[in-house]
């Protein structure tokens, strides 16, 4: 057997597509953060679309994801992500009629829950794969996102997208840092596993 399989051996099961699935999302996010600066911000229309396109993508990337880690039985906390995040989207195209403190505070019950269930997911993951120090840090911080909202959602001042957007940020940025750490992690085991052969 060469180094190199011994060594590749050594990396957890599925860190490759993790780093792609974790790279992926932070670079949704940051295009979602764009958008919403810019189009989101002039025009209402495209506006109530990147509110509903953000949980949306949410329940289909947790449902791809557990898919490919062992599929939904094996997932629960993800299979819960799903679930909040699909009915966040029917309940934003509603509350979008009543507008957007109605919105925010849908926003914030729904960056709560998926917060909690994400650093869940995190700490599940922790044995199995690793580097998952970013992603506890960003259910956390989720968590508590979602008790700023509704706070802001429920007082006078009327908010827009450009509230939500920096929550957005904050996650393309934890996404980021998974990715980059999973793939620091890989490359020294990869070397301390060569060494010892």
């Amino acid at each position: 057997m060469s180094d190199i399989n011994v060594a590749s051996r050594a990396l957890p099961q599925g860190n490759q597509w993790l780093k792609r699935y974790y790279f992926s999302r932070a670079a949704f996010s940051v295009v979602w953060v764009a958008a919403a600066f810019t189009l989101g911000r002039s025009d209402s229309a495209i506006s109530a679309a990147l509110l509903l396109l953000y949980p949306f993508w949410d329940a289909a990337a947790n449902f791809v994801d557990a898919t490919r880690h062992g599929g939904m039985k094996r997932n629960a906390p993800q299979v819960l992500n799903v679930g909040v995040s699909v009915v966040t989207t029917v309940v934003v195209a509603v509350a979008l009629g009543r507008g957007m403190n109605a919105v925010l505070v849908v926003f914030g019950i729904w960056a709560a829950l998926a917060g909690l269930f994400q650093l869940a997911t995190a700490v599940r993951r922790w044995k199995s794969h690793g580097a998952q120090w970013a992603m506890i840090l960003s259910g956390a911080q989720s968590a508590l996102a979602g008790i700023v909202f509704i706070t802001q959602g429920s007082g006078p001042t009327v908010p827009s997208i450009t509230d939500i957007a920096p929550y957005a940020a904050f996650g393309a940025f934890y996404f980021l840092v998974s990715a980059i750490w999973l793939q620091v992690s890989d490359t020294r085991r990869r070397r301390a596993a060569f060494i010892n052969t």
